[in-house]
């Protein structure tokens, strides 16, 4: 029995020590392939060299010239004179009136200097219906045209039509930076009421809002959140968008945001040279951590939420809570301590899909 075990055994070892051999052989092949367009030793990068071309190009196979063309125009329109464009996305079921992004509009012109902002934002719409919707009541949309996909309809968190309408977004916010144009993103369920510009870093290549903030700007143990976001215009965050998107072959089924957190400690990105930080939630806050200082709070984020319902719900009140806010005078905001009334809504459906 003894000689038996160790024969398997020895059979066992001679099989993992082929492998062995064969994975260093086509490792040393695959480097040597990759020597005439170094990058990093990463294994993610390595499959992203090995990708379709139609990716190393910029997947502009989904977009058709004339589109390109449109988008030139409308981000020369809407852009800062430093190249900078406010951007954010809308789907159907988010563009039905008096919903999510009737309530974005509207926080721009309840906010404190923030209405000028208004000129700059770019509504990117991903069906026929919000870009209808979209010029009607706003001045500078972009219709994204995906073939083959409908993106019209709510999407429950973390379907795969979610997924694909997430890591659609992520693809196209590369697209921007190529174009030469920083940007600051912003989801449709976040609400404006400052101005955000003198919080972005002049050090930071992306700076990115968190669910929960650990208190330093560059940890990253910070826990991240893409629905807003600065990046500037450069090779580093170009090559950041495009790895950020790769990821998701590495880790399938996961949403944009939790893949972030996964690579975000990558030593590519510090090849890269990218420059990574994070807003403090007592200015660019949301529902994961609310700040609660109506003095400094520059956005709120209906984060940690799940169902459109819910966030319209939370969103409404807290519209409420901030005209009252606007509404009182210097000396009724010093004696009187103002909280917010939301999340409520939100906080049920959290602990539904948990």
């Amino acid at each position: 029995m003894s000689q038996k075990l160790a024969f398997l055994m020895g059979i066992c070892s001679l099989k993992f020590f082929v492998v062995s051999v064969l994975s260093v052989a086509f490792t040393l092949l695959s480097i040597m392939s990759l020597l005439a367009t170094p990058l990093t030793s990463h294994p993610l990068s390595m499959s992203w060299r090995f990708s379709s071309p139609s990716f190393l190009k910029g997947q502009q196979s989904q977009n058709q010239k004339g589109d390109t063309l449109d988008l030139q125009r409308v981000l020369r329109q809407t852009a800062m004179p430093d190249k900078t464009v406010i951007i954010t996305t809308l789907n159907q079921a988010w563009a039905t009136r008096n919903t999510m992004i009737d309530l974005f509009l509207e926080s721009f012109s309840l906010g404190i200097n923030t209405t000028k902002f208004l000129n700059h934002l770019l509504i990117v719409a991903l069906d026929q219906q919000s870009y209808d919707r979209c010029v009607g009541i706003h001045s500078h949309c972009f219709q994204l045209r995906t073939v083959g996909v409908d993106f019209s309809g709510e999407k429950s968190f973390m379907t795969p039509d979610y997924l694909n309408l997430m890591w659609r977004r992520i693809d196209f916010l590369r697209q921007i930076l190529e174009e030469g144009y920083s940007f600051v993103f912003s989801d449709a369920d976040i609400m404006w009421f400052r101005d955000p510009f003198p919080y972005i870093s002049p050090d930071a290549d992306v700076q990115i809002a968190c669910d929960h903030y650990l208190g330093y700007p560059k940890s990253l143990r910070n826990r991240a959140n893409g629905g807003f976001l600065y990046a500037r215009a450069n090779k580093r965050t170009i090559n950041f968008y495009k790895y950020w998107y790769m990821a998701k072959e590495v880790f399938p089924g996961m949403h944009d945001q939790d893949v972030l957190n996964k690579i975000k400690r990558d030593d590519a990105l510090l090849e890269f040279g990218l420059r990574l930080e994070f807003f403090d939630t007592k200015y660019i806050s949301g529902f994961c951590q609310s700040s609660h200082d109506f003095e400094k709070v520059v956005t709120m984020h209906a984060n940690c939420c799940y169902g459109l319902q819910s966030k319209l719900d939370d969103l409404r009140q807290i519209l409420a809570d901030w005209r009252k806010f606007r509404s009182m005078t210097p000396s009724r905001k010093r004696f009187e301590k103002l909280m917010w009334s939301a999340p409520k809504a939100c906080l049920s459906s959290s602990s539904l899909v948990h």
